[in-house]
């Protein structure tokens, strides 16, 4: 038992084991998350050397490198690591409630039903206030999560169910939102669309300063919750017979799950497989224990969002090009490549 570190919140309410692998991961994700950043920050049409981004941030940079780095750069360079570390997160949680590693919130349809809502205010209410959409975006998930639980519930809800009507759920949601953008006005298709394809280049303070308290503590909440995430893949019978409030923990982790996506996509739009790659890869790197594996995501998150995010803005520039291309360009052919592996389960 030297190998791992045991940690208890309360009594009765949290208790798990990290193994020193865990932790060593996590602080070398966490030093790649901050390298990752600090380069980040010091690219774009003014270059900045990493040696003066470090300046900056402990406030003995210049004024001009400061103006830039911490108004224009560094609210982007933060959304990207709340998003990325919301929708892993998301996609641990998910992953451990249908217990298959192809489930994630993009495939079941929650970000579908948030994409859903956000696109149709940007389409209906085009002259409302953008500040708008992050609710609205919000609410579509939670709503979406509420259906997929409801239209799943049989005498309880099965992981088999809640990956059928998902995915029905999110083949729904993907024709609806085309229903809306074709019927559209030709501007207003641009606009929903550059939306869709989840980019994060307009953000400023303000969105930092309003998914910060929501990811972090959710991601905290999630973190705590981890055990009965283990319970779960148990399977229902053992982990009943064990005294686990099952259908109750079951509710409780999707709305996490829920609250999660839709914090995450009301700024960053349908950034697409950040849920699917980062807990897969957490788990391959140390078990399939969830007490690890999704502090692990949240940095795994963040990095691929702000790698991708680095490489949409250099890549092709002055063109900018949105994160969730290179996302979805990435995590493809992984969906396939998972898909070809678990053919026979």
């Amino acid at each position: 038992m030297k190998d791992y570190l045991s940690l208890r919140i309360g009594k009765r309410f949290s208790s798990f084991q990290l193994h020193k692998k865990t932790i060593l991961f996590s602080l070398l994700a966490l030093l790649i998350v901050i390298a990752v950043a600090v380069v980040s920050l010091g690219m774009g049409e003014m270059k900045i050397a990493p040696l003066d981004v470090v300046k900056v941030l402990l406030g003995i940079g210049s004024e001009e490198n400061a103006l830039i780095v911490e108004q224009f750069r560094l609210p982007r360079i933060v959304i990207a690591i709340l998003v990325g570390a919301a929708l892993a997160v998301a996609g641990a949680i998910m992953q451990g409630l249908v217990r298959n590693p192809l489930a994630s919130p993009d495939i079941l349809g929650v970000s579908g039903g948030a994409s859903v809502f956000a696109v149709g205010f940007l389409i209906l209410f085009e002259t409302a206030s953008i500040k708008w959409l992050p609710p609205i975006a919000f609410l579509g998930a939670t709503l979406t999560t509420f259906l997929l639980y409801a239209l799943s519930w049989k005498k309880g809800v099965t992981p088999l169910r809640l990956v059928m009507i998902g995915v029905g759920i999110k083949i729904a949601a993907g024709a609806i939102v085309t229903m809306l953008i074709m019927f559209s006005p030709f501007l207003l298709q641009n606009k929903a669309l550059l939306w869709l394809t989840g980019s994060i280049y307009s953000v400023d303070w303000n969105d930092v300063f309003m998914i910060l308290p929501w990811v972090v503590g959710l991601i905290l909440v999630a973190v705590l919750l981890a055990r009965r995430v283990n319970i779960q893949q148990l399977g229902d019978d053992l982990a009943t017979s064990l005294g686990s409030s099952l259908q109750l923990d079951r509710f409780l982790l999707l709305m996490i799950c829920a609250a999660l996506t839709g914090t995450a996509v009301s700024v960053g739009g349908d950034i697409s497989f950040v849920a699917l790659l980062a807990p897969h890869i957490a788990k391959q790197l140390i078990g399939p224990s969830f007490g690890g594996a999704m502090t692990l995501s949240a940095f795994l998150g963040a990095i691929i969002v702000l790698l991708a995010d680095l490489v949409g803005r250099m890549a092709f520039s002055p063109i900018e090009v949105p994160v969730g291309v290179f996302t979805s360009a990435i995590g493809a052919p992984f969906f396939i490549y998972l898909l070809y592996k678990n053919r026979n389960r």
